[in-house]
């Protein structure tokens, strides 16, 4: 590592600059780099020379500049690290690569029921990463960061997970500790639904500086804040654990049973009232097939949503409210609205509320784009000289298969 202010360490800094440029802006020259820099033609070139001696850029082509001879075009190497993108939920477990290039790869998965019956943390992880891999015909060797969404609050400071219900054989203790320790490689456990805000402030639609709420109605109940594009986590990892706030007494015009908001609005309580108004069979099952909820539900269901939704209104007063999970999707643009009238006409809040515009798996969208980060990160940290590459004897290729 060079020392700071010397002129090898200026070469570094101006090479993780023109590193950046070329993340920004795709293929340039090194024409391109001195005007978008704005250093001269010579730095520039020393520039292009150190990313190339450091092995992160190569030619992709050229350019041509009038009449004169076409210029080389560089790009960055796409196939330098990959991180590997993970979600796990009561359904089982999905998983797809990310690299540099934010190429669409394919989402591997693996259904709960066709999981083996001992399952650990480094099991689910490892086959998730295999599958990924295999998937998009990328060798393992590459593979320097892995993103694990899980539905449960992850504490910074003892790594430790709050629940483990939906992750047969998984530990609550030294949960990233023990993953990294296993894979050889950087790991990180995040909640689901944090990342899933992530990927719906990706989505756009919100102020730079705003905020909202994301409210996850699934299995269970969950939410995320986002506060100019920063998801608050709190000191526990527990910010957005609203379903274990107790049930406010005399405020539904029925009685419920339910001892917190998750009992409220669960997979449970929605199967409970799908029976109550008719609506046949497995009613939270029907939603994670992709069903409607009908009215009558809505109805029902509405003016309790608007219940959970006032503690976050009373506390972060964000512009807007947004619906996730199979229940809010199932519930659509009406769900949105009933709960919206309900908190106009009952509370002094009005907020915008909408569902999620994020298709398809919100939470591996959210961890794909935080490691698209990530993986972005890493690579100028290496053009500016602060990191260095690992062992390739401690990565995740040389342990993957052996677990067991």
């Amino acid at each position: 590592m060079a020392v700071r202010g010397t002129p090898s360490w200026l070469g570094d800094q101006n090479a993780a600059t023109a590193l950046r440029l070329l993340l920004d802006h795709g293929p340039l020259s090194r024409n391109g780099i001195g005007e978008h820099s704005g250093l001269s033609r010579p730095t520039a070139a020393q520039m292009i020379a150190r990313l190339e001696d450091k092995g992160l850029i190569e030619p992709v082509g050229e350019e041509s500049i009038g009449r004169g001879p076409r210029a080389a075009l560089y790009g960055v190497r796409n196939d330098l690290a990959y991180g590997v993108a993970i979600n796990i939920d009561q359904e089982g477990v999905r998983s797809a690569l990310v690299d540099l290039a934010g190429t669409g790869h394919e989402v591997a998965h693996k259904a709960a029921s066709g999981m083996p019956a001992e399952r650990s943390a480094a099991r689910d992880v490892a086959g998730a990463v295999l599958d990924a891999c295999e998937v998009a015909g990328v060798e393992l060797a590459a593979v320097r960061h892995i993103l694990v969404g899980v539905p449960s609050s992850v504490d910074p400071r003892s790594d430790e997970l709050s629940s483990v219900q939906a992750m047969p054989g998984w530990s609550r203790k030294s949960i990233r500790h023990q993953l990294e320790q296993a894979l050889g490689c950087e790991v990180r456990v995040d909640n689901d639904v944090n990342l899933a805000a992530v990927a719906e402030r990706a989505g756009g639609g919100f102020a730079p500086d705003g905020t909202f709420a994301l409210l996850w109605v699934g299995y269970g109940l969950g939410l995320a804040v986002d506060v100019g594009g920063t998801v608050l986590h709190g000191a526990s990892g527990g910010a957005g654990e609203i379903g274990n706030l107790p049930v406010p007494r005399g405020v539904l015009d029925e009685e419920t049973d339910a001892v917190d908001l998750e009992g409220l609005l669960g997979a449970s309580a929605l199967d409970r009232i799908g029976r109550e108004t008719g609506w046949a069979g497995d009613a939270f099952a029907r939603t994670l097939a992709g069903e409607s909820l009908p009215e009558s539900v809505l109805e029902v269901y509405a003016p309790r949503l608007a219940q959970s939704v006032i503690p976050v209104l009373g506390v972060i007063d964000p512009e807007v409210v947004v619906f996730g999970g199979p229940v809010g999707r199932a519930g659509g643009s009406r769900l949105a609205e009933l709960t919206r009238r309900h908190l106009r006409d009952h509370t002094r809040w009005n907020p915008t509320v909408r569902v999620s515009g994020v298709g398809g798996d919100a939470v591996l969208a959210g961890a794909r784009s935080s490691l698209s980060v990530r993986l972005r990160e890493a690579l100028v940290d290496r053009a500016a000289g602060t990191t260095v590459e690992a062992d390739a004897s401690r990565t995740l290729a040389a342990r993957l298969r052996g677990i067991g």
